[in-house]
């Protein structure tokens, strides 16, 4: 398996990253003390984010996506 890691500093080469990070700001900003946030809290927000649907993935799901690859792993 190859790895590939972005210098540091330079956020333009995790692209995929920087946008999930984006996304997870959306339900805990920056200004927002983490001490303060419950399990459910990130267990509701990952989940809303794993069921939005993505222009990488055809439109599908990152379940739907993870679950094809499941079936094609049988």
């Amino acid at each position: 398996c190859d790895s590939y890691f972005a210098a540091p500093y330079h956020s333009w080469e995790r692209g995929q990253n920087e946008n999930a990070n984006g996304l997870l700001r959306q339900y805990f900003p920056k200004s927002m003390e983490l001490n303060n946030v419950t399990e459910k809290e990130v267990i509701i927000a990952v989940d809303k984010l794993n069921n939005r649907p993505r222009k990488c993935l055809d439109y599908k799901t990152p379940y739907e996506a993870f679950k094809e690859q499941r079936v094609n792993w049988d």
